[in-house]
């Protein structure tokens, strides 16, 4: 058990404890015996793994992301670039290899739709190309440490929410992919004009190493946040986690 001294300076345990959580990987650090404020020196304990340390970090980290959402300008963008700026090949990143990306039928491929919304039909690959389409160049970060610049095409994210009849009063709009990847995101980011329900890559379909059939592209997130080979939406206002989320990650991940 943690013993408090009375010498621990409240505030200052606080405002480190933020700037960890800068850093998603908390259990890498949390892993090095890094600890709250230096609590473990003033104490005599290491609190590595410890219940009530990570509770404190998770109970930090769900300020963090009201503090980022409260920062969030909804009608702020992200920087885009000329085509000769396009990395090519593009990096692929995943939390598998590359040789265990999914094989996802195009023609037996249905989009679920559910949760708080009018239109719950099942949305095929041509429906959703027939829809309107854009495109951008734009730089995705990774939370490892590098980015790249790429250009995705497809549907603004706001069209399609508002195509189904989503409700746009919503907090969260969760993802379910074909690799047993999940993630979830703000109704704001959903809305911003550059979140993008990509369907192609440098002008072509996209490749089943960047997300086939499609991918949630937001330059305004860190990499994990962009959901590849979303298999099913759902609009809702129960906190749906994550799958680095659920592990540790600040789930707001963004500007």
């Amino acid at each position: 058990m943690i013993k408090h001294s009375p010498m621990v300076d409240g505030d200052a345990v606080v405002k480190e404890a933020l700037g960890r959580l800068e850093q998603p990987a908390r259990r890498l650090f949390m892993q090095r015996t890094l600890t709250l404020g230096g609590l473990s020196l003033l104490s005599g304990c290491s609190i590595t793994d410890n219940p009530s340390a990570e509770a404190a970090l998770m109970k930090m980290s769900r300020l963090n992301d009201k503090v980022q959402a409260w920062l969030f300008d909804p009608e702020r963008l992200a920087p885009t670039y000329p085509e000769s700026m396009i990395v090519r090949p593009f990096p692929f990143n995943a939390f598998y290899d590359e040789d265990k990306v999914p094989d996802v039928d195009a023609d037996a491929f249905r989009l679920e739709v559910s949760g708080l919304v009018a239109d719950r039909h099942a949305w095929t690959l041509p429906e959703l190309r027939a829809l309107p389409q854009t495109d951008q160049v734009t730089r995705h970060i990774c939370v490892e440490g590098w980015s790249a610049i790429g250009k995705w095409g497809g549907v603004p994210f706001s069209v399609f929410l508002r195509r189904v009849g989503a409700d746009l009063n919503a907090k969260y709009v969760g993802f379910k992919c074909a690799d047993d990847y999940y993630t979830s995101i703000d109704m704001p980011t959903a809305l911003h004009p550059q979140t993008l329900l990509a369907l192609s890559f440098d002008g072509q379909t996209l490749p089943r190493r960047y997300g086939f059939p499609m991918k949630l592209r937001m330059p305004t997130k860190l990499g994990y946040k962009n959901p590849k080979h979303i298999q099913a939406i759902f609009v809702t206002n129960t906190y749906p986690g994550g799958y680095w989320e659920d592990q540790g990650y600040n789930w707001f991940g963004g500007s």
